[in-house]
């Protein structure tokens, strides 16, 4: 056993004046992930120590007790299994048969690690032949009767004496896991053909409450433990399911979007003894804070310009507040906590913060850093990040991320336009590593949050419906004036970069609009809107919901030639890198193809760079170092910062 500083690891001898090494942020995290378990004495950790990354378990004075290794895992979530064991979710792409609607899906995986050196780490049904080996949805970590078992989705197999094994539906059943002999029992039914199911699972680890709809016409039915209906409704494009337990155990969350496509969440008993009331009406919400132990809803994030934890508990919320003002002059996330809330994981970045993970002890007031995420970076070097607003030229408030390179003059700067993907997403003022890359090589950055994004309330959200191309587009470019305006960037040299939805509005800002932008870069993103909606429902098996909800964000179909780059090829006024990971499962990897036919038919210039083995999150370091490679090469190639 030995002490681990995971704090303090070594920074590079850079030359004086020399911003650090691209690898420094195209890599992954050196600490990726952390988790805390419920006594506060034992932490588990996802970091890179010395080029091998690894699963660590820690105790509460950063002592090493276990290491495992993870490799090329892609891992997506951290859990303990109460003081002994942890469950680490991972995912890999994997290729499906000609029977499916899709060539390919993102398939996750759940490994039970056990704290103990020596001690044997397991995959979740690997004990079960009769259940696909994939996990389709987590659903809580209970201790029943003494013993910790965890819930999972799982395709249970039809099983027959000709054929054995074989797959009776892909609809997945709820199963539970007796995590000490990892045996699985199937304790609720799947949904009906063209139907989609969740749950809620109780303390007690029974099924609390059952969502079912219909994916062709949007009904809905919410049945409590005894299979009593305590609600029900439509909703055309499926904005509608579970949240959580109550705040006691005895009711349940869940959400509805009313006839403008505003989303409402409401509480409801679940025996079904009184009428629904809504919570936190007026209000945005964006997160649940549930608790680990049983699932009750314990707090939510407020949502909008000034997002704000909210708990029920005053204790809480208090503690809390303590910690957003001991951090006040940076994003912070609360990562973790123990069930008593006095021992706290945060994690923190922004300007002069790369991101740093604290171990906060709450009793003793004390926060103590444990892991950097980015070592190679250091404070100095960290460009300067804060929230710029303006108008769209409709008049529309709107606001994004300024990101300026670090020492120097925010006047006249050359620009990289930054929009994020989503677009139902936003940008913070934080440490992102994308954008700090180009900041540490003299561009200003700019991260709009343009309508249709979610960080001001769903009223903004919904002024993107219909607004592909138009005015989603438009609010980039606007956010570029107003800069220039101020006279912190020069207008005259600037480039627009993005991946998935921010990949479209690249291509969108040298196709659809002219005049702006030196270069353009899109990464995995869509060129062809018709090909997108084609694809995304042939691959949800035709579902009306999925059909109804594209339709509302797309706008009518006549119009989609229209904001479709694929179509306007010819008339694109800069160069276009396009860059896509072979195995993306979200935008279709011909959506790049295509255009790069479509460029080079149209005699103009391009580039196309295929990332082999990635995804469409960028999830592994080395496609990640060279995409950011590419990307900034060739945006210092047609918009040289100096």
């Amino acid at each position: 056993m030995c002490a681990i500083t995971l704090a303090v690891l070594p920074s590079p001898v850079v030359a004086a004046g020399s911003p650090p090494p691209l690898e420094a942020y195209g890599e992954l995290p050196a600490f990726e992930d952390a988790a805390i378990s419920p006594s506060g004495q034992h932490l588990a950790v996802v970091a890179t120590i010395k080029g091998e990354r690894l699963l660590l378990f820690l105790d509460a004075s950063m002592t090493l007790e276990n290491t495992a290794k993870v490799g090329a895992l892609k891992v997506r979530d951290l859990e303990w299994i109460g003081d002994d064991s942890v469950l680490l979710t991972t995912s890999e792409t994997e290729k499906l048969g000609p029977d499916f609607t899709a060539d390919k899906y993102e398939s996750f995986h759940s490994a039970i690690v056990p704290r103990a050196a020596g001690a044997e780490a397991h995959m979740v049904f690997a004990k079960n032949p009769g259940i696909v080996s994939s996990v389709f949805g987590e659903y809580g970590v209970r201790q029943v009767n003494g013993s910790w078992v965890a819930y999972f989705g799982g395709v249970v197999l039809g099983h027959s004496m000709d054929a054995g094994n074989f797959l009776q539906t892909a609809q997945p059943s709820l199963v539970a896991v007796a995590l000490a002999k990892n045996e699985a029992k199937k304790i609720a039914d799947p949904a009906l053909e063209d139907h989609w199911r969740d749950w809620l699972v109780g303390a007690d680890g029974s099924v609390a409450a059952t969502f079912d709809m219909d994916q062709k016409s949007g009904a809905w039915t919410i049945s409590g433990p005894r299979r009593n209906t305590i609600a029900s409704g439509t909703n055309a494009s499926g904005g509608a399911g579970l949240v959580s337990l109550g705040k006691d155990g005895s009711s349940l969350i869940y959400e509805d979007s009313d006839a403008a496509d505003l989303n409402h969440w409401y509480e409801v008993p679940l025996d079904g003894s009184a009428a629904r009331v809504e919570l936190a009406k007026d209000e945005d919400l964006d997160r649940v804070y549930r608790s680990r132990a049983d699932g009750r809803m314990i707090g939510y994030l407020r949502g909008g310009t000034q997002p704000k934890r909210i708990f029920f508990d005053p204790k809480v919320q208090a503690l809390s507040d303590k910690i957003d003002r001991a951090f006040s002059h940076l994003d912070v996330d609360l990562e973790d906590w123990t069930p008593d809330f006095n021992r706290v994981l945060v994690r923190t970045s922004g300007s002069g913060d790369s991101g740093t993970w604290y171990l906060v002890d709450l009793t003793k007031m004390k926060a103590d850093a444990i892991g950097m995420e980015r070592p190679q970076v250091p404070r100095d070097e960290v460009g300067p990040v804060s929230s710029f607003h303006y108008k769209a030229a409709d008049g529309l408030d709107m606001d994004g991320i300024l990101t300026l390179p670090p020492g120097g003059k925010a006047q006249g700067l050359p620009v990289v336009l930054l929009p994020h993907g989503g677009p139902a997403a936003h940008d913070e003022v934080r440490f992102d590593w994308w954008a700090q890359a180009f900041a540490s090589r003299g561009y200003a950055v700019f991260q709009p949050n343009f309508r249709g994004s979610d960080n001001d309330g769903q009223i903004f959200e919904r002024a993107g419906d219909g607004q592909w191309g138009r005015k989603m587009q438009s609010d980039i470019s606007d956010g570029l004036k107003a800069l220039a305006a101020q006279g912190i960037v020069d207008s005259s040299r600037a480039c627009i970069v993005g991946g998935s939805y921010g990949g479209y509005a690249a291509l969108a800002g040298v196709t659809l609009q002219h005049g702006i932008y030196r270069c353009a870069v899109s990464i995995a993103g869509v060129s062809d809107v018709s090909l997108m909606y084609k694809r995304d429902y042939r691959e949800s098996g035709d579902v009306g919901v999925v059909r109804q909800s594209l339709l509302q964000e797309l706008g009518p179909r006549s119009g989609w030639d229209d904001i479709s780059p694929i179509r306007f090829a010819k008339q694109a006024d800069a160069p276009i890198l396009l860059i896509h990971g072979r195995d993306d499962t979200v935008v279709s990897f011909d959506q790049s193809t295509k255009m790069a036919d479509a460029l080079k038919d149209a005699d103009k210039p391009y580039e196309f760079i295929e990332l082999k083995g990635e995804d469409h999150w960028l999830s592994r370091s080395d496609t990640r170092e060279q995409m950011l490679e590419a990307t900034l090469a060739f945006v210092q190639k047609y918009n040289p910062a100096k």
